[in-house]
């Protein structure tokens, strides 16, 4: 009896970039008030209408001089105004100085800015003006912010395909934008599979019956979803059997861009999600060459995607950080999705050379290495929230302690 060659496991890269390849990015948008777009994608680069900073202005408290007064000046100058941040001052007069303050307009004539520190008020009486002694000698251009600086007129300043933090957020209101047109939220309907699966609050810890776990993939799941400005139907578990397997798919197809579930995706009697799949659609799976994580599946249901994860907890928090992530943000235009990796020094041995690309849990020590989870297994959840981040390890290397290693923060990967 002959049996089929086993079909060879795919690499991580090959199976993101066909991944990435399957995606039409969304198109409809929708406007929301600047302050409300913190993790959305902007639909529309925004143009700037203005120079930022408007004008000259100063960038600390001080005096406002001309460069050859203070050289040629024998003692004290005379202060002949005061400027502060909203108003604007008159052209400076020669042999004189203006108290300034913060991003006040620097007055026309003035060449520098002296800070406070470096000046003392000198008392003459009588003198019409206060007078102040510089004590030293500034260059040209001193803590002035030139006009368009940071921001020139007509400069694109944050590009359509960006994704929206506190920083770009700031950037558009400091170009006066107080709308924002943003991609629309991708529609995702999550479940799970497995009659094995209990939700918590249904049943106590001691009255779980022989062989029930409870559901944690559907907490972690829908809340990294959300993080990525997602609208998350959660559909909770699905028993395991075709046809309500089938009408989950179907339903929930009709109305989503994304059908997403952990559990069923690989190749036991009580995995219904392949046929259920390939009764209504197309489905893929795929044996990624990553541990933990190896089984995959992708498929289309009419309009909608269907991505399945493995049902292992670390298994699935694994493949969607390094697959689905960048498959929801290309969804939503972004175009740089790739990981972004830093060097670190491993702090640990690790000799099990994996034959696949091995996404070990770690954590920074106070001395800036990192510490290994002692239990990598695909089944202990406890690794993911011990850690403070991912080992990105080549097939066939092991770690030796002191090694430098590619580490990825969840910080990087769960914003």
């Amino acid at each position: 009896m002959s049996t089929a060659p086993r079909k060879p496991l795919m690499p991580l890269d090959d199976a993101l970039a066909q991944l990435l390849a399957s995606v039409a990015p969304l198109t409809q948008t929708e406007a929301l008030a600047t302050g409300d777009a913190d993790g959305r994608v902007l639909a529309q680069a925004i143009v700037s209408g203005l120079q930022v900073p408007p004008c000259d202005n100063s960038a600390m408290d001080g005096y406002a001089v001309r460069v050859d007064d203070v050289l040629a000046a024998q003692g004290a100058l005379p202060v002949s105004q005061r400027i502060a941040a909203g108003s604007v001052g008159m052209p400076l007069q020669p042999g004189t100085v203006a108290r300034i303050f913060t991003g006040a307009p620097v007055p026309p004539g003035a060449d520098a800015v002296v800070m406070q520190e470096e000046c003392v008020m000198v008392e003459a009486a009588d003198a019409a003006a206060p007078h102040v002694q510089i004590h030293s000698t500034p260059l040209p251009g001193q803590n002035i912010r030139r006009s368009g600086e940071d921001v020139a007129r007509g400069d694109v300043v944050l590009a359509a395909g960006t994704r929206l933090g506190p920083a770009a957020l700031g950037l558009a209101a400091s170009v006066g934008m107080a709308q924002l047109q943003v991609v629309r939220k991708p529609r995702v309907a999550l479940f799970s599979t497995g009659d094995e699966l209990v939700l918590p609050g249904t049943v106590p810890p001691e009255q779980m019956p022989p062989g029930a776990i409870y559901n944690s993939n559907r907490f972690f799941l829908s809340a990294m979803l959300r993080r990525l400005g997602c609208e998350v139907t959660d559909l909770g578990i699905v028993p395991d059997r075709l046809d309500p397997t089938v009408q989950a798919l179907q339903q929930s197809a009709a109305s989503h861009d994304l059908v997403l579930t952990s559990g069923g995706v690989s190749v036991g009697e009580e995995d219904h999600i392949k046929p259920a799949v390939q009764s209504l659609g197309q489905l893929d799976l795929w044996q990624i060459a990553i541990k933990p994580g190896k089984p995959f599946a992708h498929g289309r249901i009419g309009a909608a995607h269907f991505i399945g994860l493995p049902g292992n907890p670390v298994s699935s928090f694994v493949t969607f950080v390094l697959l689905v992530r960048p498959f929801l943000l290309r969804l939503q235009g972004v175009q740089d999705v790739a990981m972004k990796s830093i060097a670190a020094r491993a702090d640990f041995d690790w000799p099990r050379a994996e034959k696949r690309r091995e996404f070990l849990r770690v954590r920074r020590n106070e001395q800036g290495g990192l510490e290994l989870f002692t239990n990598q297994s695909s089944g202990v959840l406890t690794s993911a929230v011990w850690g403070d981040g991912l080992i990105d390890t080549p097939p066939g290397e092991p770690i030796h302690y002191g090694a430098t290693v590619r580490y990825i923060p969840f910080s990087e990967l769960l914003a």
